[in-house]
């Protein structure tokens, strides 16, 4: 069965239950929204029977639209203009050599229209939402999805309502009320806020953009990795890397990679590695003690607020992607994000917020688990651009600019100085 807009079916990740589109929104009713999440599905056979890699090439329109024979919407809304995925991937030789692997790659999802990589996922939801005859859309973030939402639902002329921590830093809050979405700030954690969303969508009737439990929103996130192999030519790299907090976006990109399997475009899956940050990483516990699904962290704590999660919802997603591809789950010290925020921007010409960065600060710790080797190609996703939390930039260099006065001399009496010391 086909819901009008390419989906065939869908299948619950814990119980494996199948449903038609028809017959179910969100999550699994016998599994519920913990564990039931859902795997989106098409008619692999048919769609590949046209839609092949010389078509892709000949295709003009660069971004991620143009994977839409395998996208859950009818086509591209003409409202929905801003361009979406595409972002580049650089070539970073200097860096692969420092990581003693053969070659890598930074694709930067900060060029995204709202400076994130949730633009993927936000705007295959609106464009659902809008099929649907929606009026009102929902969702729950830390602040990138949020503002995300906001973009995309302005441009359709949607009404959003967003539910954030009161913890959402101030530059993605201006960007929530810059685009007009009316936001509830929560006296409480991004979990808390999640739940009040859900509960509240559910009571009313709006559409739910919340990670995970819209399994359609994946589907907008498996993008990049389709992105990256046919910016390679068609080639799989060995290992992909990105930040993790709920676990949506490695679940999507096994997702996009697997697509790929299904319709002969490439013939492996590359090994996925997630990072956590240490103060938030329930994933990186459950995956080490070998369990399928995560416990809940009560207290989670991060610079990285975008991966600042206690409770991750795609969990059963994450570690599945990761122990399926031979990849693993680490964590590091919100010093070492730190740390590869100033090492992007310096030797990769990358402005990265936080949790943008963790991928790439997951690198040594990789490295010193010999889990890269010299022969591997890898790609590290950068999730965020660093003009989102401007205050965790300023945090992780030292240096603080100069007064001087608006004269020559001055000038050149301060270069003397530095220069001597």
């Amino acid at each position: 069965m086909d819901d009008g807009m390419g989906v065939s079916h869908l299948i619950c990740d814990t119980c494996d239950r199948r449903f038609e589109p028809a017959e179910v929104s969100l999550t699994c009713p016998d599994c519920g929204p913990d564990r039931g999440t859902l795997t989106v599905h098409y008619p692999y056979e048919e769609i590949a029977r046209t839609f092949t890699p010389d078509l892709l090439r000949a295709r003009r329109d660069n971004s991620h639209w143009r994977y839409r024979e395998i996208l859950p919407v009818a086509g591209r809304p003409a409202v929905l203009h801003p361009r979406v995925g595409w972002t580049p991937l650089y070539a970073m030789p200097v860096l692969a050599d420092s990581f003693g692997v053969e070659r890598l790659w930074i694709k930067d999802d900060g060029l995204n229209p709202s400076a994130s990589f949730k633009d993927r996922a936000s705007s295959v939801g609106v464009a659902r939402a809008l099929a649907q005859g929606c009026k009102t859309i929902t969702a729950a973030s830390t602040g990138n999805a949020a503002s995300s939402l906001s973009l995309f639902a302005a441009c359709a002329g949607m009404r959003a309502v967003i539910f954030v921590p009161e913890s959402a830093p101030a530059a993605k809050l201006a960007q929530l009320l810059i685009f007009g979405a009316e936001v509830l700030m929560v006296r409480g954690s991004y979990d808390q806020a999640f739940d009040l969303c859900l509960a509240t969508a559910q009571e009313r009737g709006w559409y739910c953009r919340n990670t995970a439990v819209n399994p359609y929103l994946g589907e907008g996130k498996k993008t990049a990795a389709l992105e990256i192999c046919e910016q390679l030519d068609f080639s799989v790299p060995d290992a992909v890397v990105v930040a993790v907090g709920d676990g949506c976006i490695i679940g999507g990109l096994a997702k996009g990679f697997a697509d790929l399997v299904r319709l002969g475009f490439v013939d492996r899956v590359p090994r996925l590695y997630g990072v956590q940050a240490q103060g938030a990483s329930p994933l990186v516990a459950a995956f080490d003690k070998g369990e399928q699904v995560a416990g809940h962290w009560p207290r989670a704590t991060t610079c990285a607020d975008s991966i600042c999660v206690g409770r991750p919802r795609d969990h059963i997603k994450a570690l599945r992607a990761v122990r399926e591809t031979g990849g693993a789950m680490v964590a590091v010290e919100d010093e070492a994000i730190r740390a590869a925020m100033r090492r992007l921007a310096r030797q990769a010409g990358v402005f990265a917020e936080p949790a943008g960065a963790t991928g790439f600060a997951g690198l040594d710790h990789l490295k010193s688990r010999q889990l890269l080797t010299k022969n591997d190609k890898v790609v590290v996703l950068v999730t965020g651009n660093g003009l989102k939390d401007v205050t965790t930039a300023r945090q992780a260099v030292s240096a603080q600019p100069h007064l001087v006065d608006a004269n020559l001399a001055a000038v050149g009496r301060l270069l003397d100085s530095r220069e001597r010391s």
